[in-house]
This record gives C-alpha cells, sequence and structure tokens, in this order.
C-alpha cells in the first residue's frame, strides 16, 4: 500500500513540474499580451485544475485496481476458508491425522486428530520431525526412517508405512502413514502432506487371524467350513479343510472343496445321526454328533464332531464350522469297557450268591458242630490225645464261626447302600462308647482328652459310629506303648460344611513306608497280637465310607497312630 502512494505522489509531482514547466514557457512567451498578473491567476487556475484531474483520473485508476485486487483477494480467501473447512471434515470423517511437513525449514503441523487419536494436548506437540520421529516405537524407527529418507531421494512422489506411533498414555497405536511428497522446479523435495490411519484395530484382529490360521493348521483336530444352507437336498458345501482333515480321511483339500459332506455316509451311517445334523442346520443350532463315516480307501471310522453356526455383524448365518475327531480307538475303549463291566456285574453277582449259599450252608451245620462240642465238653474224656484232639477242633469251629459272622457283617455293610440316618450327638455316643469299655480301661494307666464341638452334630448311622470309636478304642488299647502312659485325644470340629472327627494315640503305630497300602485291607495284621485278627480297620473304613464319609491315617512306629475322618452334612 505505501509503495502504491509513492507512486501516485512520484506521478503527481512529474505531472505538476511538467505544467509548471510548460506554462513558464508560455508566461515568457505570452507576457506582452497580456496583463502578468491577470495571466498569473489564469495559469495558477489553470495549473491546479489540470494537476487535479490528473490526480482524480489516477486515483480513479488505483481505486478500480484496488477494488479488483480486494475482489479477488475476498475470492480467495473464500476459496481458502471453502477448503479449510472441506480438510477439517474430510479429517474428521477419515478419522486420519493430517501431517504437513515443510523439509527445508523442518517445520512440522499437525490436525486435530494428533489430540483425540493420541491424547496430547497443543503444549506437547513438537513442530519438528524430530518429534515424529521420536514418537516412533523403537523397534520401527529406524527402518521407517532409512525407508523415509531412502524414498526422498528417489524420483517418485508417493509414499507409504506401518509403524507404531506412542499415545500420550505411553502406549503404543499401530498406524498407516501415506505421504505426497512437493518438489521444486529442480526436483528437489520441500514438503511433504501426509495422512496418518489409525489401524490398531485391525492390526490386533490382523494378529488374531494369524494365530487363529496357525492353530487350525497346527491342530490335531479335523476342521472343516461349509457354506451356511443347504446345497440342493445335500449338506452345504465345503469351502476349507485344515491338514489334519486330510490325515484323518485320506482326502486333500482339491479333492474336497466344493463337495458335500456327504460323501462320507455309508452303510452304516447311523440315519439317525443324519437327521439331527439336518436338524441343526435347519435351527441354526450348535451341536455335537457321533457317527460312523468312511475314508476316502472305504475305511469306516466313529467320528465325533461339534457344528458350530457362525453369523457375520448383521446376525444372518454365513458358515459352519466343524471340529472333528477320530474316536474309533475310544468307542472300542468304552465297548470294551461295557463288556468288561458286565463280566464283572456277573462274576459279583455270582460271588454274592456263593457266599449267601456259602454262610447259609456253613452256619447249619457249623452251629450243629458247636452244638456237639458243647456236649462233649460235659463228658468226661481220659484219652489225653482224645481230648488234644477235640480241644484243637473246638478252637477252629469257634475260629470258622468267628470268620463266618465276620463275613457276614462286612457284607451287610457293603449290600446296605442306603443305611438308616438320624441325628447323633458326637459326644453322647463316644461317652457311650467308653462305658461299655470302661472295664479295659480301668486296667491301664491311660489319660483321654476329648474336644466336640455342639455344631459337629449332624444326621449319621448311631449303630455305625458306635462300632468305629469301639473299633479305634480297643486298638489303642490294644497296641498301646509297655512303658508309657496311653494318651488318647479325642476332637470333633466342623470344616466346610463337614464334621471332621480326629482320634490319636502314643501307641506304638504302624510302619507306613512298608504297610501304607495295606493298613485297611481284609485279615492284615501288622504286630504278632494272638487275639488280632486284622479285621478292625477294614471295618472301620467300609462303615466310614458306608456314610458317604473319607478316612485317613498318619503313623509312625513308637510315636502313635493319628485318624481323620470327615463326614459331608449334605
Amino acid at each position: 500500500m505505501k509503495n502504491k502512494s509513492t507512486q501516485i505522489a512520484l506521478i503527481y509531482l512529474l505531472i505538476a513540474l511538467f505544467a509548471a514547466i510548460i506554462f513558464h514557457k508560455m508566461s515568457v512567451s505570452y507576457s506582452n499580451v497580456f496583463d502578468l498578473q491577470e495571466y498569473n491567476f489564469i495559469k495558477d487556475i489553470f495549473l491546479i485544475s489540470l494537476t487535479a484531474g490528473a490526480l482524480k483520473f489516477i486515483l480513479t485508476k488505483n481505486d478500480k485496481r484496488n477494488s479488483s485486487y480486494l475482489s479477488e483477494l475476498q475470492k480467495t480467501n473464500e476459496e481458502i476458508k471453502e477448503s479449510n473447512d472441506r480438510y477439517d471434515i474430510v479429517a474428521k470423517a477419515t478419522s486420519d491425522i493430517i501431517r504437513d511437513w515443510n523439509i527445508q525449514s523442518d517445520k512440522l503441523q499437525w490436525s486435530l486428530g494428533i489430540e483425540t487419536i493420541f491424547g496430547y494436548n497443543k503444549s506437547q506437540i513438537g513442530d519438528s520431525s524430530a518429534w515424529w520421529f521420536d514418537n516412533i516405537h523403537a523397534e520401527d524407527s529406524i527402518l521407517m526412517s532409512i525407508k523415509l529418507y531412502s524414498f526422498l531421494e528417489e524420483k517418485t512422489d508417493k509414499w507409504q508405512d506401518e509403524y507404531r506411533f506412542k499415545c500420550a498414555d505411553g502406549t503404543y497405536k499401530y498406524v498407516l502413514d501415506k505421504g505426497f511428497i512437493i518438489k521444486d522446479k529442480f526436483g528437489k523435495p520441500i514438503r511433504m502432506i501426509g495422512a496418518i490411519q489409525d489401524i490398531t484395530n485391525q492390526k490386533e484382529e490382523e494378529i488374531r487371524l494369524r494365530l487363529l490360521e496357525t492353530v487350525i493348521l497346527q491342530t490335531k483336530d479335523s476342521i472343516i467350513i461349509t457354506e451356511a444352507n443347504f446345497n440342493g437336498d445335500q449338506l452345504p458345501k465345503i469351502v476349507y479343510v485344515n491338514p489334519a482333515f486330510s490325515l484323518m480321511t485320506g482326502y486333500q483339500a482339491f479333492e474336497i472343496i466344493g463337495q458335500s459332506p456327504d460323501i462320507f455316509k455309508g452303510s452304516k451311517t447311523n440315519p439317525k445321526a443324519i437327521a439331527e445334523m439336518i436338524s441343526s442346520i435347519r435351527n441354526q443350532q450348535e451341536n455335537i454328533i457321533e457317527m460312523i463315516c468312511y475314508k476316502r480307501n472305504g475305511d469306516e471310522f466313529w467320528l465325533r464332531f461339534t457344528m458350530i453356526p457362525i453369523f457375520n455383524n448383521e446376525q444372518q448365518l454365513s458358515h459352519w464350522i466343524s471340529i472333528q475327531k477320530d474316536v474309533t480307538e475310544i468307542k472300542k475303549q468304552e465297548r470294551e469297557k461295557e463288556q468288561l463291566i458286565t463280566e464283572l456285574t456277573k462274576k459279583n453277582t455270582d460271588l454274592k450268591q456263593f457266599s449267601y449259599i456259602t454262610s447259609h450252608n456253613l452256619r447249619a451245620p457249623l452251629s450243629n458242630l458247636t452244638g456237639l462240642l458243647n456236649l462233649v465238653e460235659d463228658i468226661k474224656i481220659d484219652d489225653e490225645e482224645l481230648q488234644d484232639i477235640l480241644n484243637g477242633l473246638s478252637t477252629s469251629t469257634h475260629l470258622l464261626n468267628d470268620t463266618i459272622n465276620d463275613l457276614t457283617k462286612i457284607m451287610v455293610i457293603k449290600e446296605t447302600p442306603n443305611i438308616a440316618k438320624e441325628e447323633v450327638s458326637i459326644a453322647q455316643v463316644f461317652e457311650k462308647v467308653c462305658t461299655q469299655t470302661n472295664v479295659l480301661l480301668n486296667t491301664i494307666d491311660h489319660n483321654l482328652i476329648t474336644d466336640f464341638k455342639k455344631e459337629t452334630d449332624f444326621k449319621i448311622n448311631k449303630s455305625y459310629i458306635e462300632s468305629i470309636f469301639t473299633n479305634l478304642l480297643t486298638n489303642s488299647i490294644k497296641y498301646k506303648s509297655a512303658n508309657t502312659q496311653l494318651i488318647i485325644e479325642i476332637s470333633a470340629s466342623l470344616v466346610n460344611q463337614s464334621t471332621m472327627i480326629i482320634f490319636k494315640d502314643n501307641g506304638i503305630g504302624i510302619d507306613l513306608d512298608r504297610n501304607k497300602d495295606k493298613v485297611f485291607g481284609l485279615y492284615q495284621k501288622f504286630h504278632n497280637y494272638p487275639d488280632s485278627k486284622g479285621l478292625g480297620l477294614y471295618l472301620v473304613k467300609s462303615q466310614v465310607e458306608g456314610m458317604g464319609g473319607t478316612i485317613t491315617i498318619e503313623s509312625e512306629v513308637n510315636a502313635g497312630t493319628k485318624f481323620v475322618m470327615k463326614f459331608p452334612h449334605n
């Protein structure tokens, strides 16, 4: 504007000087014709009018030119504003971050996306390429920089790369960076306009799909993917099979893709399984089916497969995925197991019947034999040899009678799954057992310590718990240390809705390293005591388990034994 004003002033001065010179020459030429004063007045008026007209003409031209310039400037500003508005709208619509890099001055400008997508505020954003490169992940930075500067030296004007860019919170996002190079007339890069797009979700999905692909390719289970709908009157067409499928069936992928799974059917394939499969497809429901199928070479095998419907974003069925396993060996084992169970059940039934018959048939003659021996005891026999024979016969008879009674007890326990239960006070039961064994207890030096919590009372078979306490208490008395006071500790407490009973003594103990697997066995003896039968602990375990409980033992030679029994309330 100042240049325009100077130009106008100079032009006006030149015109005025030119007019003054002309009039000066005229005044000299015509000074004799007119009066000098009048002539000067006319000359001044004319000069002023001429210069004013010239000035007006110049100003008018300048105003028109300025008006034209102003109009063009306003139009340009509007176009720039429109362009900026479009730029902002496009940036928001695409969620891209626009980057404008002046390469020569190394000045960098960012769009608002740098704040919304990466969380930076204005004070955190640098205005040079150093800030840009510093926030690229260390594993990506060097390679990206090399590619970028190599590109700047090439003749192409478009560039793109993927890398991880740091957010304000320190996390990283995957981005796709596309750039356009502007060069001067000598081909030297002077500016780079770029658009950075957040592709974190796509990248994570890509990684997830790559992992899933690895799983599908490496898994030993056969996987088939089919179309969603029936292929005419056949099952949906196969669109993918994994390598495990080829190993299982003998069919290669190129042989089976586009075919229907109906080719696996054969003469032994159960029609009900096919109908169930068709029903699942029609109802778009997941299902697990087992059926006999046929391999490429005609061999039959048992196939267990899961049918999984896959829906798209519009919740429309797009595919079926079937995960399959050859269970021929499992089926074979199941048949063998069923056959074995059948045989064992029959043998168990036969054994039960045999034990019933044996106990019944032996009891009658055994009772007669016992009665006869009782009669013989009243007869005086002088022959000592005969008397020894009769004594031995009596002893054997009584032992046989005890054995049959023991086996009868065990049979009763084993054959009574639903024993009668009633609300029982553990403390009262143990007190009753102590009263019954009072004679034995009074013959030894002992200390009996009890701790029964009230909340431990629950429904249980009273006769069983009495028998358990009796066997454990008499065993403690029988296997006490010779020169030590017998200490017996019995406690009952509530643990996780179960009554836990602990029975502990300081007797001679059991060598569990040698006998752990035999402790609760039938007729197992661990000490050379003449009246030991090896039946007590077997009965205890049978009765505990008969009431739904568990029993464990801890013991050490000459240090005592500890039994832990747990009975769930429900």
